[in-house]
């Protein structure tokens, strides 16, 4: 079983964020995919196979796709799309548009000058009268503006300074479960900053997260007054990701890198 890794939303090796893609005829069993995810102890790894029905009435390239991170199944992932867009686009001889089916409905991914730029819903951020109770005191004294997707907390802090040198309490974060912790700010040399902790799910800090700027760049195009935005995931590897907001739709370019290919000595 061919399994590759790919550095997403960067243009160099060791750097954006590592994901782990396999093609497959068919699913594996659950058991067997969250295995190999929970061994690779990546972010995400995700699975690809074709969908013939889909591609006959889109008359494109369709597949389905699922992604995983060490512990669960997750229902949304970008920057593992954009991976496995990549190995098609690398490996298997895909250079038409894409169309994956997911649990998050149909994501898109087209070539660009830019390298790759991905389609997905826009969720719409939703306002909280506070935190959650797990997180009540993670910021101390640092004034921070709650709100909410269907799967993250988000918090606006004051300035790029407090987004890069927030020390999360990684235990006290790990309570809220799967669900992830965003913090954001105005940028100095891009529109807008973020970090994203996931410990309840085995992702501590991911390095650049497509699927939160589903959120984001809504909620900064409202903030800003504008649509097209450059975005930076400051973490350690870092990413710089161009935004826009189109209707009901975020798009987000990115490059990728392939990092390695295997061979999984695995039975099904």
């Amino acid at each position: 079983m061919q399994m590759f890794q790919v550095d997403a939303f960067t243009d160099r090796l060791f750097a954006g964020n590592p994901a782990a893609v396999l093609i497959v005829e068919d699913w594996l069993p659950d058991d067997l995919m969250q295995s190999i995810a929970s061994e690779n102890n990546l972010a995400e790894t995700a699975f690809a196979r074709p969908n013939a029905s889909a591609a006959k009435s889109a008359r494109k390239a369709c597949w389905d796709l699922r992604w995983f991170t060490p512990t669960h199944e997750v229902n949304f992932c970008g920057h593992a799309t954009l991976a496995t867009a990549h190995v098609l686009t690398t490996e298997h001889d895909v250079h038409t548009d894409m169309q994956f089916e997911t649990r998050v409905g149909t994501l898109h991914v087209r070539h660009s000058d830019t390298g790759y730029q991905l389609d997905v819903p826009a969720f719409l951020p939703e306002p909280l009268a506070s935190f959650p109770d797990e997180i009540a005191d993670v910021f101390g004294n640092t004034p921070a503006l709650p709100f909410k997707s269907f799967e993250n907390i988000f918090a606006e802090l004051p300035s790029e300074h407090a987004v890069r040198n927030f020390v999360p309490d990684l235990h006290t974060i790990a309570q809220l479960g799967t669900t992830g912790l965003v913090i954001t700010a105005r940028g100095s040399e891009h529109d807008f900053v973020s970090r994203y902790f996931v410990p309840g799910a085995g992702i501590p800090e991911d390095p650049v997260t497509g699927s939160i700027h589903a959120t984001l760049v809504p909620y900064w195009a409202d903030k800003l007054g504008k649509t097209h935005m450059r975005a930076f995931q400051a973490s350690v590897r870092g990413g710089m990701l161009l935004c826009e907001l189109a209707d009901d739709r975020v798009l987000i370019s990115g490059q990728a890198v392939t990092f390695m290919e295997a061979r999984l000595r695995v039975t099904e």
